[in-house]
């Protein structure tokens, strides 16, 4: 028997805009179906409808039935007692969700009184036991937390804990995991799945990464422009899809599968080296008067690694692990905090500001979100023409190079007087990426460059960026907490955790046999497109959040959360208590590194898992 069904809904708003057109669907109890589709597709829409949460300007016909009783058509009250009891919603952003000024405990506690008039002193026990079942860490203690006590995977955690409070009928969660890190989307993911073996509850999940819907859900419906243009069983819906726009979609999702191993890293000029960068913040406590230095935080302690001609490395790493930071240091070009960086053999703390700008001809850089990096209130042609003016080139000339680059980076020549809120995503970060190759640069720092984009823009993105590379012969220091996408764009990738760099090397031979386990850890996090294969694989999922930066544990930073740690004797176990792991060489099994060769991979592990493989 279907919990929730909707039936011909349709959502419009003035004067005609049809966000959704005729869509119906049905869940059963305990079963999950997949919505998804691109921007703008109409999945939102659908889920507010649903909800009774859409705008009063906004116009919905059709039918919701939960359990058999109509939704659509009644009053805001008799909606209320039906939402958070019968019928729960996750929300994407938890931080808008929550309200600021009272404790997460006060707040799932409110829930639970509210829909079922228990006291406030079981209330409050049962808010502590959500918690727990949530996977919050000391549940009795941070119940007294304030939502911004909390991460943004634990934000999450307690949206689930606050939805399942009421033992709900059905759970609609709209992009639960969009946005973070993936150790910590697996982690949503798994709190999700015993929020529904322990509620029994129906959940439509929505998103746009069928990565996430592949493992999940039962089923799944592809929505397009408002409308539903495919459903089905998610394994009949991936391998044999029915509908071009489906085919298109699985096949822009970026994949982990083999690549060849390099024989060698090729001798190329170096045009980027990073020795030993660090960068702390201090930390204050007190009023403007009475302030003292309370802490540092060390959010990057002391890296290292060359980028060479041609060649794209890749930073990955959860949020917090530095590596913007990283990034951002090195695009300053001037003395850093500690450590040495050199751009095309010059050391950067011994420029001056004229060969600080000269410099910056050949260092460009792509923002994650472009819309705040560039000049809403300049036209796209004036952007682009404006690198080259500031460094002296004539206005005439500087217009006619502005349309080569669009036409460079996939551009209609119409875009040019367009600002930027007029183009889409996709549109507007091929315009950060044009005016990052107005000079002709040498090197370009990437900062998580197709994060926020859908799947088939992001595909079209990275495509391009791989041919512009190959094209130009540009080098590409690539910032990105994606794997897949790593693995699609990137020659080497350095893995960092809490500012330190624990691997470094080749992608295929990192990938392939990962030399750290946390490395191993964010591998075995990525969700794989293939339903067969998601559902059969076996992997360990990271437990808990980073250390804090500004009291980090002494020894091994990653020990608190490390699967293999737990398995060591004591003595071994003591080595990562004690000692904070140096980078070493990685044994190939194939031989030993020669004195004065190139070191092609390391890892900063007293333990690596790599070890066996040398053994062999």
């Amino acid at each position: 028997m279907s919990v929730l069904r909707a039936t011909d809904l349709t959502v419009r708003y003035a004067p005609d805009v049809r966000a959704v057109q005729g869509v119906s669907f049905t869940v059963g109890a305990g079963e999950v179906l997949g919505i998804v589709g691109e921007s703008g597709s109409g999945k939102t829409a659908l889920a507010l409808a649903v909800m009774g949460l859409l705008p009063e300007s906004a116009r919905v016909a059709g039918s919701v039935r939960l359990r058999g009783e109509e939704l659509l058509g009644r009053s805001e009250t008799e909606l209320s007692r039906v939402r958070g009891k019968e019928l729960s919603m996750v929300f994407q952003d938890p931080s808008s969700a929550l309200t600021p000024v009272h404790t997460v405990g006060d707040q799932i506690a409110e829930t639970v009184r509210i829909h079922s008039g228990a006291s406030r002193a079981a209330a409050r026990a049962r808010a502590v036991e959500l918690l727990d079942l949530v996977g919050i860490p000391g549940a009795a203690r941070r119940a007294h937390a304030y939502p911004h006590e909390f991460s943004g995977g634990m934000r999450q955690r307690v949206m689930i804990a606050m939805a399942i409070a009421n033992a709900p009928a059905a759970i609609i969660a709209d992009e639960p995991a969009t946005g973070l890190d993936v150790t910590v989307q697996a982690q949503v993911l798994d709190v999700l799945r015993t929020a529904r073996e322990t509620t029994g509850a129906a959940i439509v999940l929505i998103t746009h990464d069928l990565g996430v819907v592949s493992g999940f859900a039962d089923r799944v419906m592809v929505m397009r422009a408002g409308r539903a243009v495919e459903s089905g069983p998610v394994e009949q819906v991936y391998l044999s899809p029915a509908t071009p726009y489906t085919s298109v979609l699985l096949r822009s999702i970026p994949r982990i599968g083999e690549r060849r191993v390099p024989p060698s890293r090729p001798k190329r000029p170096v045009v980027l080296e990073v020795d030993g960068l660090v960068r702390h913040h201090p930390l204050h406590k007190g009023t403007l008067l009475l302030r003292r230095r309370a802490g540092t935080v060390r959010a990057v302690d002391g890296i290292g690694f060359d980028v060479r001609e041609g060649e794209t490395l890749a930073l990955v790493g959860e949020s917090g692990c530095g590596k913007t930071t990283a990034l951002m240091e090195i695009l300053r070009l001037s003395r850093p905090q500690g450590g040495r960086v050199s751009v095309f053999g010059q050391d950067t703390s011994a420029l001056c500001a004229s060969d600080r700008k000269a410099l910056r001809r050949d260092v460009q850089v792509v923002f994650q979100n472009p819309y705040s990096s560039l000049n809403p209130r300049m036209r796209v042609e004036n952007i682009l023409a404006e690198p080259l003016t500031t460094h002296g080139v004539p206005a005439a000339r500087a217009r006619g190079r502005a349309r080569e680059l669009m036409e460079l980076v996939g551009l209609e020549p119409d875009h040019a007087r367009r600002y930027p809120h007029g183009l889409s995503g996709g549109q507007i970060q091929r315009v950060g990426i044009a005016r990052a190759l107005a000079l002709e640069p040498r090197l370009v720092l990437l900062d998580e460059p197709v994060a926020a984009l859908d799947v088939s823009v992001q595909a079209d993105v990275m495509a391009l960026l791989k041919g512009l590379r190959k094209r130009l012969g540009m080098a590409y220091l690539f910032v990105a907490h994606d794997l897949a996408v790593v693995h699609s764009l990137a020659d080497r990738v350095a893995v960092m955790y809490s500012g330190r760099i624990v691997e470094i090397g080749p992608v295929a031979r990192v990938y392939g046999v990962p030399a750290h386990p946390y490395t191993r850890a964010l591998l075995d996090a990525v969700p794989l497109a293939d339903p067969r294969l998601e559902r059969r694989r076996r992997r360990v999922l990271l437990r808990g959040d980073p250390p804090d930066p500004a009291s980090w544990p002494g020894g091994c930073r990653f020990r608190s959360r490390c699967p293999r740690y737990t398995t060591l004797t004591a003595v071994e176990g003591a080595l990562c208590e004690e000692h904070d792991p140096e980078s070493r060489p990685v044994p190939s099994g194939e031989r030993p590194v020669p004195s004065g060769e190139d070191v092609d991979r390391l890892v900063a592990c007293h333990h690596p898992l790599a070890e066996a493989e040398g053994g062999r």
